[in-house]
């Protein structure tokens, strides 16, 4: 399953297909007893997309069975001891693709000529995605992190590794010339090459970098670091070889206090613009805002949802799930249009925008 959505993955989902591309979404559950509902509700959502397909007369008998084998091959992919709280399931003649989302999506089968992004896109913009680099003298690994978990990350180069035994390391130690694992010449060529992958990585797919070692190691990429210089330093040696659950545990105090000053700082910001009269609040005027390319910062409650329908074009109003021309993930679809006019996106506890009522902006006029 797919969790890490980079500019040119989301291009190329955008991209037309020919009719139908199929997106099936679901929400999931991480853990007991709610997640006992996901297998079944998994296969009814799926055979709910086979129905229509087969219901719908433009969707040839050639096309349909290539599509049954594309939703097939994906359900047969998907393993939901690692859920998360949504799933996405693309399928194309030809390919399918499977996304494991960290937020919630309502269940929902959509015959097009693209796939369904907008909620991928929401839940990329809520997990505040972050790399961790663990370095020690003889591995450096880069660990990819999210809303309440890391990963260890297998592409980009790492992880690093190398041989710490020196042939002529004996007669060194006889003379008192061994030097220490981060002082040697061919250590710091090993960080050295650790910074600029991950510089690379970070070229790609930007995000707060987090860096765990030994002090010596800190120290060392103080001194030949560029990105790795500028990173937060966690003096915490032997994540390099480390557990997943280690690294989380390691780096989850500085993320909670970071996170902490972030809300502080868009509350602050949401106040200035409140009192320069550059503020929307409410999941209407920020749509209409949003549609207008106006939202300059974009602050949306972790857990806010709400289904409406439009009014004419004009406005939004209150709906129930499953009424007809319902919009169940309206948020998701700000989230999205925001974006899209270059806007900052920042999610917030629950209740910390008070009377703005789960969602607000900073306009830029």
């Amino acid at each position: 399953m797919e969790h890490a959505l980079s500019p040119a993955t989301l291009t190329e989902l955008r991209r037309p297909r020919p009719y139908p591309a199929v997106s099936v979404l679901t929400p999931t559950h991480r853990r007991e007893p709610d997640n006992a509902q996901d297998p079944v509700r998994l296969r009814n959502v799926v055979a709910e997309a086979k129905k229509q397909l087969e219901a719908d007369p433009s969707v040839t008998r050639e096309r349909r069975l290539d599509l049954v084998e594309q939703l097939d091959r994906a359900l047969a992919e998907i393993d939901l001891t690692h859920a998360e709280d949504g799933l996405a399931i693309f399928a194309a003649p030809g390919e399918h693709q499977v996304w494991s989302l960290a937020r919630t999506v309502p269940e929902r089968v959509v015959l097009s000529d693209t796939f369904l992004t907008r909620n991928l896109v929401a839940a990329q913009a809520s997990e505040r995605p972050f790399w961790v680099l663990s370095v020690s003298a003889d591995r450096i690994a880069l660990w990819n992190g999210g809303v309440d978990r890391v990963v260890e990350e297998h592409s980009g180069g790492f992880p690093l590794t190398r041989s710490l035994e020196d042939p002529d390391a004996e007669r060194q130690e006889r003379v008192g010339n061994l030097p220490s694992s981060f002082r040697d010449e061919q250590t710091r060529h090993f960080l050295r090459d650790a910074d600029t992958a991950v510089s690379a990585v970070l070229r790609k797919h930007p995000r707060r970098l987090y860096v765990t070692g030994e002090t010596a190691a800190l120290s060392l990429l103080d001194e030949i670091g560029t990105v790795t210089k500028e990173a937060a330093h966690i003096p915490h040696g032997g994540l390099a070889h480390g557990t997943p659950d280690a690294v989380w545990q390691a780096v989850r105090p500085l993320i909670s206090a970071e996170e902490k000053k972030d809300v502080d700082a868009v509350a602050q910001e949401l106040e200035s613009a409140r009192s320069r009269k550059a503020f929307a609040a409410g999941v209407d005027e920020v749509w209409q805002s949003a549609g207008e390319g106006r939202v300059q910062l974009l602050a949306v409650e972790e857990n806010f949802r709400v289904t409406v329908r439009d009014d004419g074009g004009d406005h939004l109003v209150p709906a129930e799930s499953g009424d007809l021309d319902a919009r169940e993930d309206i948020v998701d679809e700000i989230v999205e249009q925001c974006l899209e006019t270059g806007a900052e996106v920042r999610f917030v506890p629950d209740g910390s925008l008070g009377d703005a009522k789960g969602i607000a902006g900073v306009l830029r006029y």
